[in-house]
């Protein structure tokens, strides 16, 4: 199932500072609701886990997040999610790019899911999805 959602955020931090902020995986996974770092890669990948709650289910998604385009001139971030679900054959993919603004900045997420998540059904997984990015983006607004 593809799922594409955009969502703007609003920063008091300037334009700069919020680039430098997005490109720090350390710090911007564990703004996504059950999202943690496992393990650094490299400067521009690591290796992440996040739990999901979908209605009485409870599912865990473990991949890398790896930055694969940045341009700073532009203040853009193109990061590439790709996650296999733990215990079973579904896996949750995303590429999600992000294009800074003075004030804030915008998300726009492409997300492939499979598996028991998928099976929920396309409004479900909306829902789920743009709840977590909202939280995510108020989160990261914060940092």
């Amino acid at each position: 199932m593809a799922v594409e959602l955009d969502h703007a955020f609003t920063t008091a931090r300037p334009i700069d500072e919020s680039y430098a902020t997005i490109l720090d995986l350390q710090r911007v996974v564990p703004c996504v609701e059950g999202g943690s770092v496992l393990e650094t890669i490299d400067p521009g990948s690591v290796r992440a886990e996040i739990k999901v709650r979908m209605g009485a289910m409870s599912m865990t998604f473990t991949g890398t997040v790896e930055i694969v385009e940045q341009d700073a001139a532009a203040h853009r971030v193109l990061m590439r999610v790709k996650s296999k679900e733990a215990g079973g054959q579904g896996f949750a993919n995303a590429d999600v790019t992000f294009a800074l603004a003075d004030g804030g900045g915008t998300i726009h997420t492409n997300a492939q899911i499979t598996g028991k998540a998928a099976s929920m059904g396309e409004g479900v997984m909306v829902g789920v999805l743009d709840a977590l990015i909202a939280d995510f983006s108020g989160k990261l607004a914060a940092l």
